[in-house]
């Protein structure tokens, strides 16, 4: 009986460190897209400040996929601070908020 208690507790451990290793890889993609997005607007990205700060469902082709939601600062001329938002469904980047430019797919 201990030994599938232990193989019970290591599967959820398991499970625990592989939904974490993905949402921080999600959070590098986050990064990058946010980088990205902010470079072709003339944006600073201020202090990594990439975040996870929403989950939802979204129907996406008829089927509902899980989309996060990433809040960050960014400034526009190095002494102020605005708010951007970025959505995305798996690795692609889905929706955009910048003080200068709004676009959702």
């Amino acid at each position: 009986m201990g030994n599938l208690r232990d193989l019970l507790l290591l599967l959820v451990l398991g499970g625990i460190v592989a939904a974490w290793m993905k949402l921080s890889r999600a959070r590098e993609l986050a990064v990058a897209a946010a980088r990205r997005h902010c470079e072709l607007q003339g944006l600073q990205l201020l202090d990594e400040t990439v975040g996870l700060r929403a989950l939802r469902l979204r129907r996406l082709d008829g089927h509902r996929r899980l989309e996060r939601g990433y809040d960050f600062d960014v400034s526009v001329d190095g002494d102020d601070r605005e708010q951007g938002r970025l959505w995305m469904i798996g690795q692609r980047v889905s929706g955009l908020s910048l003080p200068t430019v709004h676009w959702l797919v």
